[in-house]
């Protein structure tokens, strides 16, 4: 981190978290932020779903929701990044105040509830996206719709043209019901119309699901056997965390979904159950604030990771830094490429 980057992440901690956020999407805009490239190797290159990427760490849905960053994040040093969630119409989300930094916990929780200017806005941006970067897009539904299950069809048949994947989002914590999707009929029912939707586009992009870590072994037995069944190509692990257990901050007792450090623990047995349980590739999120980490979700059986509370602690730079730190700790144990320690290390999470 240089020392114009601490001093800023330093002025923006002073400040309510959502203001500061929309502060760092504005700076990423203008130039202001750190932007080194690509990072790549040989080690890092790999191929997930069919989506030949740079290098395996990506960022993570919800940091730029609206597609507003494309271009300075393709140059940040990211390996692919994934942008929304996106409703069909926009949608204010729940009331402010919404995100709380739990700094003590080095830790966040949200109840955005998929605040977002809707798929018509971000479908022209999209239009303009650079073509040289891995684009995914979280797809979402709005809180009152009568159809929640297609509106993620929907979603993806009007900006799927403009992406390289795309994600359903059933597991947000903070649209009333919306994981009740991820039972089992419901769930069936929902990726079969995206999975039409799909089929109705020009080119065939990769469909993942994000799941949340907060399921019971049943029930990730469940989803495992839908996803593997749907027609969809990977899993995501995981979304945000309802539980607080550890938490020391004063914030702790907030509603909404908990990201961060704290998370590291739940979602990485997740992901090494699901990776015990389905050969679809998948990708692990939850509590990465180091190369160390990311390194630990790939051995527990990720085929590439994605990070964003992070950055609230560490700053932009950790988009190149971290894929650098990780190629370092591949060719210390011998590596050639990083698709060789995928699940090397399943059977201490499972």
């Amino acid at each position: 981190m240089t020392p114009l980057e601490r001093m800023g992440l330093g002025v923006l901690r002073r400040m309510d978290p959502e203001y500061a956020h929309g502060l760092s999407i504005k700076a990423l805009k203008m130039g202001l932020a750190p932007t080194s490239g690509v990072v790549t190797s040989d080690r890092l290159r790999t191929t997930v779903a069919g989506l030949t990427l740079p290098n395996p760490v990506g960022l993570a849905a919800g940091f730029d929701k609206n597609a507003e960053a494309l271009a300075p994040l393709a140059r940040a040093g990211f390996g692919f990044i994934e942008v929304g969630a996106v409703t069909p119409r926009p949608q204010q989300g729940n009331p402010k105040p919404r995100l709380f930094r739990l700094t003590e916990d080095h830790a966040a929780i949200n109840r955005f509830g998929f605040n977002n200017e809707g798929m018509d806005v971000v479908a022209e941006r999209l239009a303009e996206r650079p073509k040289d970067a891995v684009i995914g897009l979280n797809l979402g539904a709005n809180k009152d719709s009568h159809d929640r299950a297609a509106d993620f069809a929907t979603v993806l048949a009007h900006c799927g043209p403009y992406v390289d994947f795309a994600t359903v989002n059933v597991s947000s914590p903070n649209t009333e019901k919306l994981r009740d999707l991820q039972g089992k009929d419901a769930l069936g029912a929902l990726l079969a119309g995206v999975i039409d939707a799909r089929a109705g586009m020009a080119r065939n992009i990769p469909i993942f699901l994000k799941i949340a870590p907060d399921l019971s072994d049943a029930e990730i037995g469940e989803v495992s056997d839908v996803a593997g069944l749907s027609g969809i190509d990977g899993i995501i692990a995981t979304n945000t965390t309802l539980d607080r257990e550890g938490l020391t901050s004063a914030l702790q007792d907030q509603a909404g979904g908990m990201s961060g450090k704290p998370l590291f623990k739940r979602s990485t047995r997740v992901l090494a159950q699901l990776a015990r349980q389905t050969d679809l590739p998948l990708i692990g999120v939850g509590g990465i604030f180091s190369a160390q980490d990311a390194y630990d979700k790939i051995k527990a059986g990720a085929s590439a990771v994605q990070f964003y509370t992070a950055m609230v602690y560490q700053g932009v730079s950790m988009a190149a830094h971290l894929p650098a730190e990780l190629d370092q700790l591949l060719a210390r144990d011998g590596y050639d490429n990083i698709e060789d320690a995928v699940g090397a290390e399943r059977h201490r999470w499972a």
